[in-house]
């Protein structure tokens, strides 16, 4: 279902049978939203000394944070067992922490959960985020409506339980219990759950597991994050209240968002259909089968729903869904690089054959155009070829194949003529460094030729070996995102196409190039 009607009734209906049925407060709850991310003074209750507990990880988190200057806001341990924690006054209780708290962390036994919540009622906390699993995953739903009845009484918003929580790379909240590094019997220290750097794409995840995996991946891509958001059971706080806020964060251009099931399905189509106008939204809805759905019921205690009425909601409102976890990253990273495309019309240029075929045919079976060239354009290439610039064998229909022969010249020229051409609306450059004349600085020309344009390009080049990653590494320092497979490129290219439509569809396209092209961080410089 891909209609391009607005969402009929029985749409909404099905989302809404969909979905759990939870109290809410207001979504425009922004500045208690923002707690979470930016808090003038957290506490973490059940804080330990004991290295292989999940309380000691996150307050080390915070400790350290605070000790290297990003995490700015005051941190408390909590644990009537110690007087201090990694050098930090150890307190009994919330009620006995002498300074307002803002925000805490729960990290202890489940039945003890309400006591605590309790507790930062009558200290005034205004959000809490909630670790502690043995909720309604596992069947307790009376826990859970106590601790949800508790926080309601008090106004105290919560994030969980059953999560990791929240990262943010900008101001250093990271409630997440996996270390960055684990010792093996052998004494050896690996990086285990790396934070990935500060960047500007948002990871929203209802699966604290996959969140986790998704750092681990985005880090070894090199690929910045501005914030990850861990929901778990979603008591409170939902995917529609994340977005909203993220819609407002300047350091979010893209937003990459798991799902196992929708709260409040009619506020989610509400908000997300305006955030959309403005940031692009990739989701990966997982429970599309009989078993996923079981496994996602048992998993967060999600109802999960029929992927027909997912698919079609999501056409509606802007967002792009996925297929797997390779797409997921694959469009994230498109999206948050590169300006969405104007038309269906993309120009190949590569200096190996059969990666540009592998193109060719993974664009048409996405429903992108690979046209043969105007006649203007071809006569570029020809004239080119006259002046010796490029030799006579040198393919230039499109894609423009300029075989092993390649130069970097050869690459700023084709490059340059491509650009030019007004019936291309985005451009697929496979520059494999496998070609011998090719030398890094190929990549820098193109980079050069991709600053004069408002088109979108995405670059591929083939390998895992330090040259291939050293030649993608340098493709994104000009904000071109760059993939190790032709199909991947083609993802992103595709996601491109598809948001520009959307954005044209909704009449909102130049206002949303106009943002791009003059937010605060230049294109050039996105993972500089």
């Amino acid at each position: 279902m891909h209609s391009q009607k607005p969402i009929l009734t029985p749409i909404w209906f099905g989302i809404e049978m969909l979905i759990h049925k939870s109290t809410i407060k207001d979504y425009d709850d922004y500045s208690k939203v923002n707690l979470f991310f930016n808090p003038n003074s957290i506490a973490v209750v059940g804080a330990s000394k004991h290295i292989n507990k999940a309380g000691n990880v996150i307050f080390s988190n915070f400790a350290e944070n605070k000790r290297r200057g990003i995490f700015k806001g005051e941190i408390y341990p909590i644990n009537p067992k110690n007087e201090s924690i990694l050098g930090h006054r150890c307190y009994p209780s919330l009620t006995k922490v002498p300074g307002n708290i803002d925000a805490i962390v729960i990290v202890v036994p489940s039945k003890f959960v309400p006591d605590v919540l309790s507790d930062a009622g009558t200290k005034g906390v205004s959000v809490a985020i909630v670790i502690t699993a043995g909720f309604r995953e596992i069947g307790n739903d009376e826990l859970e409506n106590e601790v949800k009845n508790i926080a309601k009484e008090f106004g105290i918003r919560i994030l969980g339980p059953n999560c990791l929580g929240v990262f943010d790379s900008y101001t250093g909240v990271d409630t997440l219990f996996l270390p960055e590094t684990k010792v093996l019997k052998t004494g050896d220290v690996m990086v285990a759950t790396p934070r990935p750097m500060q960047g500007n794409i948002a990871m929203v995840s209802q699966s604290g597991a996959f969140g986790a995996a998704s750092l681990d991946y985005l880090t070894g891509r090199q690929i910045g994050i501005s914030k990850f958001v861990s929901f778990g059971n979603k008591v409170d706080v939902s995917e529609a209240e994340i977005l909203h806020y993220l819609n407002h964060d300047d350091k979010t251009r893209a937003i990459l968002l798991y799902i196992e099931s929708i709260t409040h399905g009619r506020k989610f189509m509400d908000v997300a259909k305006d955030v959309t106008k403005s940031k692009p939204i990739t989701v990966l809805k997982s429970g599309r089968t009989k078993a996923g759905a079981r496994a996602a019921e048992s998993h967060t205690g999600s109802i999960s729903g029929t992927s027909a009425v997912y698919d079609a909601a999501f056409s509606q409102i802007g967002v792009i869904k996925s297929d797997n976890m390779s797409e997921f990253f694959n469009i994230g990273k498109g999206l948050a690089f590169q300006p969405p495309a104007k038309g269906r019309n993309v120009a190949i240029i590569t200096d190996a054959g059969g990666p540009g075929v592998m193109a060719s045919d993974e664009c048409e079976l996405r429903g992108i155009d690979v046209k043969v060239f105007s006649d203007e354009t071809i006569n570029k290439f020809e004239k080119l070829k006259e002046k010796g610039i490029l030799p006579n064998f040198v393919q230039n229909r499109n894609p423009v194949d300029l075989t092993g022969s390649a130069t970097s010249e050869m690459f700023e020229k084709a490059m340059s003529i491509v650009v030019a051409d007004n019936e291309v609306n985005g451009i697929i450059v496979i520059g494999l460094h496998h070609v011998p004349a090719i030398q890094e600085d190929f990549v820098d020309r193109i980079g050069k030729v991709a600053a004069g344009t408002i088109k979108p390009i995405v670059a591929c080049d083939i390998g895992e070996t330090e040259m291939a990653f050293y030649v993608r590494s340098r493709f994104e320092k000009f904000g071109i995102p760059a993939y190790p497979a032709p199909e991947d490129t083609v993802q992103a290219m595709a996601a491109l196409v598809s948001y520009g439509e959307y954005l044209q569809k909704v009449n909102c396209f130049d206002s949303y190039l106009d943002s791009f092209l003059t937010r605060s961080v230049n294109k050039i410089d996105i993972q500089k």
